[in-house]
């Protein structure tokens, strides 16, 4: 048995144990059970499919997937602080609500 085939079986068992990993986390973010929870759990999902885009970069022997997973990056980067932004405000405001609704 040589080397190159024990490499691939690990990553290739890598790979296996993230997609378990990301039916969690799926199975987390639907559940909550919190909006925070929620948004972890999409951020955690990025994570875990750009390594898994990273080790079948290394898997294949193919170059341009290490570009696609940079590129993944930064858009599940952008996606996370957008969903934490949208959050954020929707928590001021019911706050801010919940104040002038004690006022009255």
């Amino acid at each position: 048995m040589s080397a190159e085939i024990v490499y691939q079986g690990i990553l290739m068992g890598c790979m296996v144990v993230l997609a378990v990993l990301i039916l969690a986390a799926i199975i987390r973010s639907v559940r909550g059970p919190k909006t925070a929870d929620r948004i972890i759990a999409v951020n955690m999902i990025g994570t875990m499919t750009i390594v898994i885009i990273a080790i079948l970069s290394v898997y294949r022997k193919e170059d341009y997937l290490a570009d696609v997973c940079l590129i993944y990056a930064m858009v599940s980067f952008l996606a996370v602080v957008v969903l934490t932004k949208v959050y954020t405000g929707v928590y001021r405001e019911r706050k801010e609500r919940e104040k002038r609704e004690e006022k009255e």
